[in-house]
């Protein structure tokens, strides 16, 4: 799944063997503390994802509830003000 934030863009996936557990990745640092800042953060190099933390299904979905109950901007782009972000969200 990935996620696009105003603030940041997160991919989460199920991983084999991980059972409840999924894993929350980042491309840029600080991007999965903003949503989870109780992880601990990974960082690796020579993947696609540099940042990565396994977090429970259900603190995810606690997240989620979060971020869609806080939710009051009128518009998504104008909501991004890290203009390398928003024009990196409009090339997607």
């Amino acid at each position: 799944m990935w996620l696009f934030l105003n603030d940041s863009f997160l991919s989460i996936v199920q991983k084999p063997g991980d059972g409840d557990l999924l894993t929350v990745r980042a491309r840029i640092q600080g991007d999965i503390e903003k949503v989870f800042p109780e992880a601990k953060v990974v960082e690796g190099k020579g993947t696609d994802y540099r940042y990565r933390a396994r977090i429970p299904r259900a603190r995810i979905a606690e997240a989620l509830v979060e971020l869609v109950n806080g939710l009051s901007y009128d518009n998504f782009k104008s909501s991004v003000s890290d203009r390398q972000r928003h024009d990196a969200y409009m090339d997607v």
